[in-house]
């Protein structure tokens, strides 16, 4: 049975005309001859090249990788700040068996390598043009820690959180010391009463960017915005309302305990909610426009 002759063949068949010509007195290549006086194009392969009939008919059965770099866009939209490692871990979470050399291509060829050193000012000042102001209640939290100390000397740690559209502030929890795990608990008692966020905007303390928060926010679809290293003022709204928290409470207070401490910053968290009125909101109160129905703020 014959067969077209692969490129394969015509190369051979083009190589052994050019480096052994034919002539009255030269004998011909063994390839050459094995033609005879058929064409090459009608010559049978299994005469001609050591190959099975197979090779030349196979189809590679690899799936196409194109909902894999897909997805790893989506992976890198939402955090921008992840290597291939990272997004090569998220990957393996969801389900996708493919190995850490593959994501490094992948990610290498959509341009997704994050270029910290040439330069860092102009990568950093492209990720806030990516910033969205906030247009309703739960759009974007800020998110901060604020230190003070019990009357006896001893340290305290004070989580804040504010939202950046009605100023509604969910929690200001003390504590003697505060881990990443600690930050997910309290964001989650309060998330549970009053929503999620679709943004908290954070700096880049050891607890903001550590793995309890990170897969806290990657299961409840929430995306954490970081602050420029030196910048407090990408985060503007948070340090505005921990200035008031410590001119108005820290300052004019005296914590005996923990517990004392806890119970006086409840108390100004709901005065700052329900009776101050706020000038960037027309002088409202916050819970006003965080909760038209006009229900008291809910207890951090």
């Amino acid at each position: 049975m014959e067969y077209l002759v692969s490129d394969e063949a015509q190369k051979l068949y083009a190589q052994a005309n050019f480096e052994h010509p034919i002539t009255a007195t030269a004998e011909p290549h063994p390839i050459v001859a094995s033609f005879g006086e058929v064409a090459p194009d009608t010559v049978s392969l299994n005469e001609i090249l050591p190959f099975d009939t197979s090779t030349y008919h196979y189809k590679s059965r690899r799936i196409g990788q194109a909902a894999l770099e897909r997805r790893i866009k989506e992976i890198c939209e939402t955090r921008v700040r992840f290597g291939y490692r990272r997004v090569h871990v998220l990957l393996r979470r969801e389900g996708w068996t493919v190995n850490i050399k593959k994501t490094r291509r992948i990610y290498k060829a959509l341009g997704l390598q994050l270029r910290n050193k040439h330069p860092k000012r102009r990568v950093k000042a492209k990720l806030r043009e990516d910033r969205q102001e906030a247009v309703g209640p739960n759009d974007i939290w800020a998110m901060d820690f604020v230190h003070d100390q019990l009357a006896a000397g001893k340290k305290l740690r004070i989580l804040t959180i504010v939202d950046i559209h009605s100023r509604f502030s969910p929690a200001t929890d003390p504590r003697f010391t505060y881990r990443g795990e600690d930050v997910v608990q309290t964001l989650e008692r309060i998330c549970q009463k009053g929503g999620y966020p679709k943004t908290i905007r954070v700096d880049n303390g050891s607890e903001f960017i550590s793995r309890d928060l990170d897969l806290w926010a990657y299961v409840n679809k929430v995306t954490l915005d970081f602050s420029r290293p030196g910048k407090p003022t990408d985060n503007g709204f948070i340090e505005a309302f921990n200035s008031k928290l410590r001119s108005e409470c820290l300052n004019a207070n005296w914590f005996i305990t923990l517990a004392d401490a806890r119970e006086k910053l409840e108390d100004w968290r709901r005065h700052y909610n329900e009776d101050r009125p706020h000038s960037a909101i027309g002088y409202n109160v916050p819970i006003a426009l965080h909760n038209p129905g006009g229900a008291a703020s809910p207890p951090s």
